[in-house]
């Protein structure tokens, strides 16, 4: 599998503070054989600047510029613009481990899975270690991801020869468009396999983390009612447990 082509999918909006950080952990990958495809969303800072200069460096690096449209808009841009067999996602201020990319493609191949994701360090803006890391479920199914999305852009990776093409709902622009992204891959396989091993850093802002809970509270209901179409009940039933799961996955 190592001549198999991995595409990484980079949104980026305003990311001049951590993308060279992001970028040089794919640089430092085990495993060489990728395309990094970072999407500027529109940024109204020197992040664009800051990605030429890396894939003026290095051509595995391609940059694509939009007008501002959200995540969903910009990482849909990126998988129109991919030419891997396996597809991952890393958002512009986040962090893999070196061997990130070799681990879970020998996890997923090992396993003949469609789909895998691994467990993670939560950071702050210092690369400090905060709270405890994130250990996902060893397997996940869809009814799994309607309660709790235990799946991240920071380290899933799938098979697209399998799955096949699947984009994110751009009405829901950066609102939930990730949770609504799995649950559509989870339908076209039976299930998701976790990698216990901690391979990469999601970085975290704590003073956002709760008015950012209350934010999402609608657009996290709608994905059952209007896009799922689960009706009011178990709609409420799912959206309670996400809430409650939510407050223990940070505690």
């Amino acid at each position: 599998m190592q001549s198999q082509l991995v595409s990484i999918i980079t949104p980026m909006y305003n990311g001049g503070t951590f993308v060279s950080q992001t970028i040089e952990t794919v640089l430092n990958q085990t495993y060489p054989n990728w395309e990094m495809i970072i999407v500027n969303d529109g940024s109204k800072d020197d992040s664009p600047e800051i990605v030429s200069e890396f894939s003026k460096k290095d051509s595995r690096i391609r940059l694509i510029n939009q007008p501002n449209g959200g995540s969903a808009s910009a990482r849909n841009n990126g998988l129109r613009n991919a030419k891997g067999r396996f597809i991952c996602f890393l958002d512009s201020d986040d962090l893999w481990e070196p061997v990130f990319l070799e681990e879970q493609i020998n996890f997923l191949t090992e396993n003949n899975a469609s789909i895998v994701s691994a467990s993670y360090n939560r950071i702050n803006d210092k690369n400090d270690k905060i709270l405890k890391p994130f250990i996902i479920p060893a397997r996940m199914r869809y009814s799994n991801i309607l309660k709790t999305c235990s799946l991240s852009c920071l380290t899933t990776l799938y098979d697209k020869n399998k799955i096949g093409d699947v984009f994110f709902d751009e009405s829901l622009m950066s609102m939930r468009d990730d949770h609504a992204f799995w649950l559509s891959l989870l339908k076209k396989t039976d299930f998701a396999l976790g990698n216990k091993k901690v391979l990469a850093s999601y970085r975290m802002f704590v003073a956002s983390t709760t008015a950012n809970k209350k934010k999402v509270m609608i657009p996290q209901f709608n994905i059952y009612y209007k896009i799922e179409k689960l009706g009011l009940i178990r709609s409420t039933y799912y959206f309670i447990h996400w809430a409650i799961n939510g407050y223990i996955k940070y505690l």
